[in-house]
């Protein structure tokens, strides 16, 4: 759907660029964005990992004002890594490169020490966990740079490779898909570019995929153990 033909609600602070599962993107003006939990729901949290990796020089837009379901953040300009992708402006291998590299580099970063962000293990990383071409701006300021960080948090650097290892394998995974090739070529791309292997968090980022009522929407649940066997088979060969 075109930005311009959504519906703002009453209360919009300005016009709604984009609509997601979670959350409405409102233009404040040409420079900053204000993206709302529409569940009312605490954006502290994520606040405080953008803050962390935009300081340690990490391509992510600047937060200047968290408040209750409030994130108002830099806005930046460009296409999304997916509409690249779809419109053969980049081509998948090099795509696949940009989200190896953007995991990779998010994954090398000292961990903060936030009392909001509780760390699980001695091998916990900066995590993003929902990193796909749809979640990368590619900009002129900042090149690439990952938008979305409500998933994110301390974690596996495992888990985090294996969701979107499984991301991109539930659209090769749909066959007779529009976007089924190009999705197996993207995957097989990323594995091998990638720093860590998935395969010790595969189950657990399968388990979370299912459970999620929210962003699955009808047909992906059913993909999602076909996903989780090519990635199991490409990983395979990238790691060994």
């Amino acid at each position: 759907m075109n930005p311009a033909q959504l519906a703002p609600h009453d209360d919009a602070p300005g016009p709604l660029l984009t609509s997601g599962r979670d959350a409405d993107v409102y233009a404040l003006d040409d420079d900053r964005v204000l993206r709302r939990n529409r569940n009312g729901e605490s954006v502290l949290r994520e606040a405080a990992v953008v803050r962390h990796v935009w300081a340690h020089g990490f391509p992510a837009p600047q937060v200047f004002r968290a408040e209750g379901a409030d994130l108002e953040m830099e806005r930046l300009h460009g296409p999304t890594l997916l509409q690249a992708l779809a419109a053969e402006e980049v081509p998948l291998r090099e795509g696949a490169v940009v989200l190896a590299e953007l995991l990779n580099r998010l994954h090398r970063l000292p961990v903060p020490q936030d009392d909001l962000l509780a760390v699980g293990g001695p091998d916990d990383v900066v995590v993003h966990l929902d990193l796909h071409p749809g979640n990368v701006v590619l900009t002129e300021s900042h090149g690439p740079a990952v938008v979305d960080w409500s998933a994110a948090g301390l974690g596996s650097a495992s888990l985090d490779v294996a969701t979107t290892a499984l991301l991109l394998a539930e659209v090769a995974a749909d066959e007779g898909g529009d976007y089924s090739n190009a999705a197996q070529v993207l995957l097989v791309a990323f594995l091998a570019a990638v720093d860590h292997d998935p395969l010790p968090a595969l189950d657990e980022a399968v388990r979370l995929r299912i459970r999620d009522t929210t962003h699955l929407v009808e047909g992906e649940r059913e993909l999602v153990p076909a996903a989780a066997a090519l990635v199991t088979r490409y990983a395979h060969g990238a790691h060994s």
